[in-house]
């Protein structure tokens, strides 16, 4: 049975888990919306230019990229949408990790399994996502 504290202890780890995610995530995309989308996806076209994927494929994906990341990072951030957010943000490293390992670059297709991981785990523990915009609005919902 769980008690008042187990559930305040459960939402304070999940809250904070759900904050560093969305941190990292939006600032992936804003750290590469500032030094320039063109940049990012020129070094990504380098990147894979061995891989069996047309240039230009890479080219657009790498210019979308940044976006994706930091609209993503900020719902999860803040708690908006929360599991739609995490769940677009495990098909986004899905792909990720598609292209990492079309380069084969095991060092990152580790890390970005981590990343899944770390998904999973805050869609397992939305229950306890009682600190965020989500939580909030079904709150205010209830009162009316």
């Amino acid at each position: 049975m769980e008690t008042e504290s187990d559930i305040r202890e459960r939402r304070t780890a999940c809250a904070l888990l759900r904050i560093v995610v969305g941190v990292n995530l939006t600032m992936h995309g804003i750290s590469r919306i500032i030094s320039g989308p063109g940049e990012f996806a020129a070094k990504l076209v380098i990147q894979f230019t061995h891989a069996p994927l047309p240039a230009w494929s890479v080219w657009a994906f790498a210019l979308i990229l940044p976006s994706i990341e930091g609209i993503l990072g900020f719902l999860i951030l803040i708690g908006l949408r929360t599991r739609a957010a995490l769940i677009a943000a495990g098909v986004l490293i899905a792909v990720l990790t598609f292209g990492t390992a079309l380069v084969q670059d095991w060092n990152a297709t580790g890390i970005q399994l981590t990343y899944a991981i770390v998904y999973a785990a805050l869609l397992f523990l939305g229950r306890y996502n009682g600190w965020s915009i989500d939580s909030w609005i079904a709150r205010n919902s209830e009162r009316t």
